[in-house]
């Protein structure tokens, strides 16, 4: 096995353990969603849940999942390598207490100033009686999700650093279990006493929270480290830290502002644009998160490690293995979400107070994020690397980039498309904004094998076609059968799927894409033990 094929089979194996628990998680997020489509249908509630729950949730990338995660297990991986043990748990302990204290901070002010934030954001929802105070209230309750979420993050690099990636990829699946469980029953109890039945949903967030830091803990013991109460400011790692992060938070900064903007926007279209756009979005996530972030996240810590021991051609290598990765598993699944989008937002949302009309103005939605969904995927893997090389400040000009045209799209198509018109602005945002950092990241580290990604790009766009065709000839079918029964709906639109992922995984290993063959080799030598 050469070097290239070795650096595909680890990332191939890290990945696929990651993506089977971050599958778990989403498919629990979808059921999740599923409550709140039930309960709540699109409009006023959920409209002001998902703007509260936005404002953790973007300080989140800052501070957790983007630049304290990327910046992090950069600096982690190096120590890990090249220190000793001692130094390495005392950079982890230092880092956890500085969190601890910063975001503590933060929350304490958001909660204090949530009246203007949500003002800030939503000032759209002014115009309906009582909705940015409820959007006030639902802040309030979940601003300290971000602190439980920031120390899950750290635990969450320390445990892929050494190599532990099912537990920590699979905690989300406990947010999302808090979040049905205590969030549909608090739902259920609360209004006996004059609360909103929503808020039951944003203390169902917050236990979601504590429960994906708690079930890392046992992991996080077994690796050996033991927490150390202690903060030193001029600690050299710390320092290395934090001046990582800057760039990163500058960077995502301007994807937040991208959010911000769009929220804006949407707070001003037709009520349940905001909700409309939550829900497609979501769907879209399924994939970005088993796939995109899977990848990311098991090639982190190996892009890390060769950064730091100066090994760049097996960078090169880890990075256009990962790369095919992304197209060979989010293509197929973009074409699918564009042609199955209508019968797929039925079947899982079109229940109790979510209408027909609210499907077919998320189901457009959701055909326009899935236009960009190979761009969102491929950011999450390309970024990265720019940290393990100690280049950040090409995704911060490429963010600030992305805003202009961001908001260029919008501005141009906003009055005509309205909600769709912000879908819309993502996709080619986020797909203009990864040829970008692809093409930078090309020249910095010396080039790549275009040619590999090339060959590979040709044989998956023709499975995608193959397969992509056969969805089309059975949609017809599908739909009838949705217009019979939900249940038979469901069961036609699952066989429909299966089918058309079994085909297009059969076409890929036949014409021998060497990511898929190394899967299925590794699928088969699992089972066949």
């Amino acid at each position: 096995m050469n070097r290239h094929q070795h650096n595909s089979a680890r990332l191939t194996a890290s990945a696929a353990t990651v993506s089977v628990a971050v599958f778990i998680s989403r498919i629990l997020g979808l059921i999740r969603e599923q409550v709140f489509a039930f309960m709540f249908g699109a409009g006023y509630a959920y409209d002001a849940f998902v703007v509260a729950f936005r404002i953790p949730n973007l300080l989140r990338d800052l501070f957790a999942e983007g630049a304290l995660s990327a910046a992090f297990v950069t600096v982690f991986s190096d120590y890990d390598a090249n220190r000793g043990r001692e130094q390495t748990w005392q950079l982890a302990s230092q880092v956890l207490c500085f969190i601890t204290i910063i975001v503590s901070l933060i929350t304490l002010l958001a909660i204090l100033f949530a009246g203007e934030i949500v003002s800030l954001l939503a000032g759209g929802y002014g115009s309906v009686e009582g909705k940015i105070e409820l959007t006030t209230t639902l802040t309030r309750i979940m601003m300290p999700f971000l602190l439980f979420i920031s120390l899950a993050a750290v635990v969450m690099g320390i445990l892929n650093t050494k190599g532990r990636f099912f537990v920590p990829a699979l905690a989300s699946s406990f947010f999302n279990l808090g979040s049905i469980v205590g969030g549909t029953t608090l739902a259920l109890i609360l209004p006996r006493y004059g609360h909103e039945a929503i808020m039951g949903m944003a203390f169902g967030t917050l236990l979601g929270g504590i429960l994906q830091l708690a079930v890392q803990l046992p992991s996080l013991r077994a690796t050996g480290f033991r927490f150390k109460l202690r903060l030193v400011p001029v600690d050299p790692g710390l320092r290395r830290v934090l001046l990582l992060m800057v760039p990163a938070v500058i960077g995502l900064s301007a994807t937040q502002i991208n959010i911000l903007i769009n929220t804006q926007f949407a707070a001003s279209c037709a009520e349940g644009s905001v909700s409309w756009l939550q829900y497609a979005f979501r769907l879209v996530q399924l994939p970005i998160g088993m796939f995109g972030v899977a990848i990311s996240i098991a090639s982190l810590p190996l892009l890390a490690k060769q950064a730091s021991q100066n090994k760049i051609d097996e960078l090169r290598q880890t990075f256009v293995s990962a790369l095919t990765m992304v197209m060979a598993l989010c293509l197929p699944a973009s074409i699918g979400l564009i042609i199955l989008a209508e019968p797929i937002i039925a079947v899982i949302f079109e229940h109790g107070a979510f209408t027909s009309a609210d499907t077919r103005a998320t189901a457009m939605a959701l055909s326009l994020y899935a236009v960009g969904l190979f761009g969102y995927a491929a950011n999450k893997v390309v970024v990265p690397v720019f940290y393990a090389i100690k280049a950040p400040r090409f995704p911060v000009i490429a963010s600030f980039i992305a805003i202009a045209v961001n908001l260029t799209i919008v501005l141009m198509t906003i009055d005509r498309l309205q909600h769709l018109a912000l879908a819309l602005s993502v996709s080619i945002t986020m797909t203009l904004n990864s040829l970008l950092l692809v093409t930078i990241l090309y020249l910095k580290i010396g080039g790549f094998s275009v040619r590999y990604l090339v060959t590979s790009g040709i044989k998956i766009a023709g499975a995608v076609a193959l397969m992509g065709g056969g969805v089309v000839l059975a949609k017809e079918v599908a739909l009838e059968t949705l217009s019979q029964s939900t249940l038979w709906g469901a069961v036609s639109l699952a066989v429909v799927i299966i089918a058309a992922l079994l085909s297009y995984i059969t076409i890929l290993h036949l014409i021998k894409l060497e990511e898929v063959m190394m899967l299925v080799t590794r699928i088969r030598s699992r089972f066949g033990r």
